[in-house]
């Protein structure tokens, strides 16, 4: 058989073929920017790919990882993380989903992963920016949780705040009801119902289980952990601060607060309710059934005023929740609301204990008088606020007018007494026993008593003080201007400074000024009648130079001290003491006759003294035997 050979032909045409080929080829070739393009491609899905993988670990590492109802394959693997609790990661409800209930006064968003409030809003109060439309948010941006430690039988410790719960929202007549089930089967769960009235700020919060005898550890009780970081809401963060506190009701109906500092604690046992109080609002979890033991710690936030401007404190409680019959039951409530007296009041749940209205006759006398007495003036006849102080401070002072006229009176018999009593201080200046003995009996025949000065100032003590603590803890003055302050609760700053001067401040508020003028006056109008009244006696301190230095310092420490009080206080101080001032004017130079005390005095000097009292009694019979330990002891000397 003959050997086909290649022809000269066929080789041209082999060589044309690859040329067309390698023509084709660099024509088709990308440029650069497709080049690019193609990269950048490639880049994207690299990108995805990875994210995918990222997701898909971290979906597999999360205790609340969504799956498909019935997926067997994927329930067993979360229950590797879940234990009994993984049934709850099927439902659709494990998402990032909330639910909204509000009424009149409160807006709560409730979420899913947690089952808790992260969003409390009270509609009727804004913040400091009067007009900023800026609400008061009492819980936002994760600044609370609430968390039960969920103790599993298969020694697990799993955190209720970070599974899914299964929201149920509906209708019982007028109210809202809102059911959050962390669910462990069908018929197996942990709830939270949140129950929402009409126009209330109190909210009913229930804890029970059902079916978890078998999923949850019984033998000791669950732990539920709430914490709060207080934002501000007030115009002075320092101010505000000093009023942010944790207080607490335990053992049948006593009072008390953890107090205040970097880092305080309490444990209180058997509690009813645990308040976490800002200066005027306050969130309250209450419970029917009081916690056996409870953790309290309150860390203080601002340690510069200049930079901590966001919170105040930082606040947090533990709490047992104790098994019945291998099941929680607990009926509690929450309360997201002003820290009003009147309103706390209204529950009859011992929450208006909560407001520091002092404790013995002040807080008497701020629930009895004051509170009563203001209300009436600013609600039931509806004056402004300014003026309710102004006329709440005349009622006040015209009611102690009486004793301000004892105390005035006791003072113009000790001048008319004061030659006598400077006699005697001569007439036995190298024995001070005899010269008490015989100042005490020219007071009995003159029917003077030294005391009688002194009482009707203690007496007005506990009204001064009970004001100290009533107007820091008037509700109705937060954001009430008057005059020249836009906020009686907080300082009447008229000027800024461009500089912070120790204890004072960076502002110039008048109201005190304007009271420490007013205090400066009637100690100067005072103090000469009180000197003149009370000689100096051998081995007491010398009052008149008492009085002088008093007469600077008082003013001095007003100056300071209420700066950055609320005005509404400088106002009651300024009002009170131009009242008094005008009161002593008129007892002086209209009402009390020096002639007359003198002629009755001289009077009295003429009669047998009076029968001493018990206690003139005692304290003559103290001198006498001070006189007579001291000649013995004179004697052995000798």
């Amino acid at each position: 058989m003959e050997e086909k050979k290649l022809d000269l032909n066929s080789i041209i045409g082999f060589v044309l073929i690859f040329g067309i080929l390698l023509w084709i080829m660099y024509q088709n070739q990308p440029s650069d920017k497709e080049i690019a393009a193609e990269r950048a491609k490639k880049e994207l899905v690299a990108k995805q790919e990875a994210q995918a993988k990222a997701d898909k670990a971290k979906t597999a590492a999360s205790p609340a990882a969504a799956v498909t109802p019935g997926d067997t394959v994927q329930l067993a693997k979360l229950q590797k993380t879940l234990g009994g609790f993984a049934y709850s990661a099927t439902l659709p409800s494990a998402k990032d989903s909330f639910t909204t209930i509000e009424n009149e006064k409160i807006k709560l968003k409730i979420a899913n992963k947690g089952g808790y409030i992260v969003e409390a809003t009270l509609k009727e109060f804004e913040k400091f920016h009067k007009g900023s439309n800026q609400l008061v948010e009492l819980i936002k941006n994760n600044n609370s949780n609430l968390n039960i430690q969920l103790l599993t039988t298969d020694n697990r410790t799993l955190n209720s705040k970070d599974l899914f719960f299964e929201p149920t929202l509906a209708k019982a007549g007028a109210d809202q009801v809102l059911t959050m089930r962390l669910k462990a089967g069908a018929n197996e769960f942990l709830e939270y119902k949140y129950v929402l009235k009409p126009n209330d700020y109190l909210v009913g919060f229930d804890i029970r289980s059902q079916g978890l005898n078998k999923v949850l550890n019984s033998a000791k009780p669950l732990d539920l952990q709430w914490d709060l970081k207080t934002y501000r809401n007030e115009k002075s963060i320092s101010y505000e601060n000093r009023y942010a506190e944790i207080y607490y009701n335990y053992e049948d109906g006593k009072e008390s607060y953890v107090g205040q500092g970097d880092h305080k604690e309490e444990t209180p046992e058997k509690v009813d309710y645990i308040a976490f109080k800002q200066h005027f609002f306050t969130t309250i979890l209450q419970t029917n059934t009081s916690f056996e033991k409870s953790q309290l710690v309150s860390e203080n936030l601002v340690k510069d005023e200049k930079i901590d401007t966001v919170f105040t404190k930082q606040f947090k409680a533990t709490v047992p929740l104790a098994f019945t019959s291998g099941e929680i039951d607990y009926k509690m409530s929450w309360y997201f609301g002003p820290a009003d007296y009147k309103v706390l009041k209204s529950y009859d749940k011992s929450f208006e204990k909560i407001i520091p209205l002092g404790w013995g006759i002040f807080g008497w006398i701020n629930k009895w008088i004051f509170i009563p007495l203001f209300g009436f003036l600013s609600s039931t006849i509806g004056l402004s606020l300014g003026i309710a102080i102004i006329i709440f401070t005349i009622i006040i002072k015209l009611a102690m007018s009486p004793i301000t006229y004892k105390s005035f009176l006791s003072q113009a018999k000790m001048k008319v007494l004061r030659p006598d009593i400077t006699e005697l201080g001569e007439k036995y200046k190298k024995d001070p026993m005899k010269k008490q003995q015989e100042t005490m009996k020219l007071y009995n025949k003159a029917g003077v008593n030294p005391m009688a000065g002194c009482i009707p100032a203690l007496i007005q003590l506990p009204f001064m003080y009970a004001s100290f603590q009533f107007f820091p803890s008037a509700f109705e003055l937060r954001q009430k201007g008057f005059l020249w302050a836009d906020d009686l609760s907080s300082f009447d700053s008229v000027l800024k400074l461009p500089f912070h001067i120790p204890l004072y401040g960076d502002h110039i508020s008048l109201f005190p000024i304007l009271a420490a003028i007013a205090i400066f006056f009637y100690m100067k109008m005072t103090s000469g009648d009180q000197q003149m009244a009370a000689p100096q006696q051998e081995g007491m301190p010398d009052m008149a130079k008492m009085m002088k230095i008093m007469i600077y310092v008082s003013p001095l420490m007003m100056l300071i001290f209420f700066n950055s009080y609320g005005a509404g206080l400088s106002l009651y101080n300024f009002i009170s003491n131009l009242i008094t001032i005008g009161i002593m004017f008129v007892i002086k130079n209209y009402i009390v006759d020096s002639d007359k005390i003198h002629a009755q005095i001289q009077e009295n000097k003429q009669r047998e003294p009076k029968k001493p009292s018990k206690f003139q009694q005692r304290l003559q019979e103290v001198m006498e035997q001070q006189e007579a330990a001291k000649k013995a002891q004179n004697n052995k000397k000798k």
